[in-house]
């Protein structure tokens, strides 16, 4: 199993009980899983996998065979997505058997494979660290998923309500922290709000700020910065750091 480590998951047993049925199911057949999350909201922060029609030929049928991945679509189209109803959220977690992977790797990413197929000697010993270190630069930049599972044909998708967040998205904080009697997420100790409703404002705990007249607004403030941004658009905050930095400066990144 592959997980990232920066995710919240409230739902531990289901969990559990997801991971040991897809670990049963990835060592009886040839298959790269993927855990897929039931979307509640249109969110536009998250890739998204289309699935088949309901697996007829395993026991479990939250199982299903992988149509497409959507990376980050817009805000119209996740919509579709959500109405649709045979879309997840791309969770990132991996269950495969070492076979399968290596298999994949063989095919779709040759050169990572012959790149670490040269430690066969190394592996196991006290040069193995340094190997890996070395070699891992010399990999082509790609994800799993473009490098692989969108290319294989032998992927399938588990679909799971996991009350599961990845935190990396204003969006997902916002769903993920307490909120006031206005329905604002708030982190700082210093924030009065006046007419302000479905915020999420993240600000130091030395610094007073007021937000007055505001809805569904993301308020973020770090040492000399300070972003205000719509939370509809909050896809735009990589291509406004990008601009920060060529135009002002690493320093108020």
């Amino acid at each position: 199993m592959v997980a990232p480590s920066d995710h919240i998951i409230l739902k531990e047993e289901v969990f559990e009980k997801v991971l040991t049925e897809a670990l049963q199911a990835a060592s009886e057949n040839d298959w790269l899983l993927t855990i897929g999350i039931k979307p509640n909201r249109p969110d536009t922060g998250y890739g998204y996998i289309q699935y088949s029609e309901v697996n007829t030929q395993y026991s479990n049928t939250e199982i299903r065979k992988v149509k497409t991945f959507t990376e980050k679509p817009i805000l119209e189209l996740a919509q579709k997505f959500l109405e649709s109803g045979d879309f997840l959220w791309n969770a990132g977690i991996f269950i495969w058997s070492l076979a399968s992977i290596q298999k994949a790797f063989e095919r779709y990413l040759p050169e990572v494979k012959n790149l670490f197929a040269q430690g066969q000697t190394t592996y196991d010993s006290p040069d193995e660290n340094a190997f890996i270190q070395k070699v891992y630069n010399q990999c082509p930049s790609i994800s799993i998923d473009y490098g692989v599972m969108e290319k294989a044909e032998n992927v399938y998708v588990y679909g799971a309500d996991l009350g599961w967040s990845d935190l990396g998205t204003w969006g997902s904080l916002f769903e993920n922290k307490s909120k006031n009697e206005e329905n604002n997420a708030i982190v700082g100790k210093n924030v009065m709000t006046y007419d302000s409703k479905n915020c999420i404002i993240n600000v130091p705990d030395k610094k007073l700020v007021v937000v007055q007249g505001l809805d569904n607004y993301i308020v973020a403030a770090k040492d000399n910065a300070l972003l205000i941004c719509r939370k509809e658009d909050e896809q735009k905050i990589r291509n406004i750091v990008n601009d920060i930095r060529i135009e002002k400066g690493e320093q108020y990144v």
